[in-house]
């Protein structure tokens, strides 16, 4: 019996990539024939089990299609015609409002990306969701087939290597380091983590920094509206790192103090639980997913009013204790997203579809 992937891209070092990978591993350990298939694979991924979509192999009745969700793509089209039984992996769609004044083409294939969850909504025999958050989506628009929830699987063994010794000279030191991770998109808001900061920076610790540590390919106009409202604020020591090696971003993280996150769409927000393994106090605005992520640790904010944020990271590095109890609320959150527990669910939820037991 085959259970492949099946997905529009493969990129490479995303969290919908790299949750497909680790989903062909277990997928493997359990037995079966597998492999992803993607319209478009990032040359950087070498693994003779993923091919191009055209390449989908002929699917029996008993085999089992997995279909990624997270954008808009004519591949959606294809899945009824295979006469296969069908799950669906929901990532979320960003909401094209957020990317249409920065790039219309993006933003049109998060249109149509919404568009074709609906119309999926009949297609599918079971769904998975990275979060409640999702889940509640998919209900939403629709869906009346069972649906699980189950977050993204993390290989967080990989956290565990060796930082880049050079980024930590750069940042390591005894500035607060205050950091927010993934790509520089508008729904993450990056405009609203800078405007915390420089409250925080211009009355409280002037001996401190922001990085911004993400690619902005794609969303250059955003990027570069980012850096004119820093110009205009007269914010200094805010670092854009663009793209960066693997090694680079564990050295960010090492280096940080607090994570503050202001997005106002995530469907799961795997930069959370980075942060969280790293032991870092998180502060963050109470949107989308953000708050089922954190799971009753970190400091959720329910507004953003920037002035406030910046007082709150202040507690977090002055109050005796309090970093301590964030940390340690994190750590229990953790928990559940442990690359073990995350797999067995996976492997529990696919079980109880196929009715066998690997």
């Amino acid at each position: 019996m085959k259970v492949i992937q099946l997905l529009p891209t493969l990129a490479f070092g995303d969290a919908v990539g790299n949750d497909t990978l680790a989903l062909m591993q277990v997928i493997e350990e359990m037995g079966y024939e597998t492999g992803i298939y993607a319209e478009t694979i990032d040359e950087r991924i070498k693994n003779k089990n993923v091919k191009l979509a055209y390449k989908v192999p002929y699917m029996a009745p008993e085999d089992i299609l997995i279909y990624h969700m997270s954008i808009g793509s004519q591949l959606t089209y294809e899945i009824e015609n295979f006469n296969c039984r069908k799950i669906m992996i929901y990532h979320n769609v960003t909401p094209p409002e957020f990317l249409a004044p920065y790039n219309p083409f993006t933003a049109g294939a998060c249109e149509e990306g919404l568009k074709q969850v609906k119309y999926l909504s009949d297609k599918f025999d079971y769904c998975l969701a990275d979060s409640e958050f999702n889940r509640q989506d998919l209900i939403r628009m629709g869906y009346t087939c069972p649906i699980d929830v189950l977050p993204i699987l993390i290989p967080f063994d990989d956290y565990k290597k060796m930082p880049s010794k050079r980024m930590l000279r750069r940042f390591d030191d005894d500035f607060v380091n205050i950091l927010f991770t993934g790509r520089i998109a508008p729904n993450k808001k990056q405009e609203d983590v800078i405007k915390c900061f420089y409250y925080y920076k211009k009355y409280f610790n002037p001996k401190s920094r922001l990085i911004l540590a993400g690619s902005y390919y794609g969303m250059e106009n955003y990027y570069h509206s980012l850096k004119a409202f820093i110009e205009r604020l007269g914010a200094e020591d805010v670092y854009f790192t663009g793209q960066i090696k693997f090694n680079e971003i564990l050295a960010c993280y090492t280096a940080a103090d607090v994570f503050l996150c202001m997005s106002e769409h995530e469907g799961f927000c795997v930069p959370l639980a980075e942060a969280m393994a790293f032991q870092i106090p998180i502060v963050a605005y109470d949107s989308s997913a953000i708050g089922w992520t954190l799971g009753g640790s970190g400091i959720l904010l329910k507004d953003k009013n920037p002035l406030v944020a910046a007082g709150m990271i202040h507690q977090v590095m002055t109050r005796p204790g309090l970093k301590e109890d964030i940390v340690s609320n994190e750590n229990i959150r953790l928990g559940d997203f442990s690359h073990d527990v995350i797999r067995d669910q996976f492997v529990q939820y696919l079980n109880g579809f196929t009715g066998e037991r690997k």
